[in-house]
């Protein structure tokens, strides 16, 4: 089990497949399950590196608040220990932060894809996509505020799956509220200067991220384009994993 150590902190991640590298950055709260529909696409014809955000999943969980810069490190020293010198990043939220920022500073992202994100957290009312992994039903009802409506009535069966990963994997109320706190506290510098091909996939529904901050950063970045995906919400890559990996496989074939 592979664990990058950035200034004393542990960062786990996982690799599996072959080729060029596909590193996945996840939101606030979430572990790793929100990837297991990407991970199956790209694992194969690419490798597919899918890393725990600090304070998620096997990652430790230093006091916050965290920052945007310090999941940038983080992402850096996943990428050093796995001997990548750069990848494709797809980050979900946060995750998007987290990826726009290393393109802007690192020179270690080939090609970004943003989900249900933006340039900037301000003015977010993430509230309502915490749960207790200790509460099953705080995490039901917040995969309600994540998810349409209309996803929610027609798969309860994926929806309880999905409450019980996030009781193993998701991050305890401190740690949720640091991650919240580095979304709260970034807005893209000069996004001029970040000149990498950028995917900004946006459910038209999200109730949290609204699908104007995706559309408003996609029009920002000199390489930049929105896709928006009708009738899903927030979590848009888990209710439309469909027509995302086709977007994303898609943009990875253009590389």
């Amino acid at each position: 089990m592979p664990v990058a150590t950035n200034d004393g902190v542990s960062c786990y991640y996982e690799r599996a497949g072959a080729g060029d590298p596909v590193v996945f950055v996840g939101d606030v709260g979430y572990g790793a399950w929100q990837w297991g529909w990407q991970h199956a696409a790209v694992a194969g014809p690419y490798e597919s590196v899918v890393t725990d955000v600090r304070g998620a999943g096997r990652s430790d969980a230093p006091p916050g608040p965290y920052s945007v810069p310090d999941l940038v490190s983080d992402l850096v020293s996943v990428l050093s220990d796995a001997g990548l010198r750069s990848a494709t990043v797809v980050g979900a939220g946060l995750g998007g932060l987290v990826g726009l920022e290393a393109a802007r500073t690192s020179g270690r992202v080939d090609r970004l894809v943003c989900l249900g994100s933006g340039a900037s957290g301000a003015d977010l009312d993430l509230e309502p996509l915490y749960g207790s992994p200790e509460d099953p039903e705080t995490l039901e009802r917040s995969l309600e505020r994540a998810l349409s409506a209309e996803f929610v009535d027609a798969h309860p069966d994926a929806v309880r799956q999905m409450v019980a990963w996030r009781s193993d994997e998701d991050a305890a109320r401190a740690a949720w509220e640091a991650q919240a706190a580095a979304v709260a506290d970034y807005s893209l510098a000069e996004p001029y200067r970040v000149t990498t091909p950028t995917l900004v996939v946006h459910g038209l529904e999200d109730a949290v991220w609204p699908a104007d901050r995706g559309r408003e950063l996609a029009d920002a970045l000199p390489r930049g384009e929105f896709v928006g995906v009708e009738g899903a919400g927030h979590l848009v890559h888990v209710e439309r994993s469909k027509p995302v990996n086709d977007e994303l496989l898609g943009f990875l074939a253009d590389a």
